[in-house]
């Protein structure tokens, strides 16, 4: 039982630093986006940018609630069965502010990885633009509580 929850911690570890390295990218990607801003053409290069942003908010998110969470989840042995409610169990927890945030987090994300099948690309990239501190204070949250757990 000791080994599995040894394994359990490293493979937390390993999540928490690579969701920490993501942010770096994700937070630069963001600080050039947010200089360009919202608009109503873009040159390649802006475009490019803002393409960027979007791949790195769907990545890092994915990170954050497939990775960390369920290492986290497996090491406090729960089983949320559902993204609702891992949500739900998150902010319980008080790893996350708000479970509706992250839900609408997810959903942008899903928008994004359907290669933004239903709304236009400054719908996604205005939402990008505003869900990322939500997605940053999720993430920093998390952090801090998985370090916690972690010196258990």
């Amino acid at each position: 039982m000791k080994e599995n929850s040894k394994n359990l911690k490293e493979v937390l570890i390993e999540n928490i630093s690579f969701l920490e390295n993501a942010l770096i990218t994700f937070d630069y990607s963001y600080q050039k986006c947010v200089n360009i801003n919202i608009k109503d053409d873009y040159n390649p290069e802006e475009l490019e940018s803002f393409e960027a942003l979007t791949s790195r908010f769907a990545r890092i998110s994915d990170i954050l609630t497939q990775k960390v969470f369920n290492s986290i989840f497996s090491l406090i042995r729960e089983n949320p069965k559902t993204f609702i409610d891992k949500c739900n169990l998150a902010e319980k927890f008080g790893m996350i502010d708000n479970a509706e945030k992250l839900i609408s987090i997810r959903d942008l994300r899903n928008e994004i990885a359907h290669e933004y099948a239903s709304i236009d690309l400054n719908e996604i990239f205005e939402l990008c633009l505003n869900l990322t501190s939500d997605l940053k204070k999720a993430i920093i949250k998390t952090t801090r509580y998985a370090k916690r757990l972690l010196e258990i």
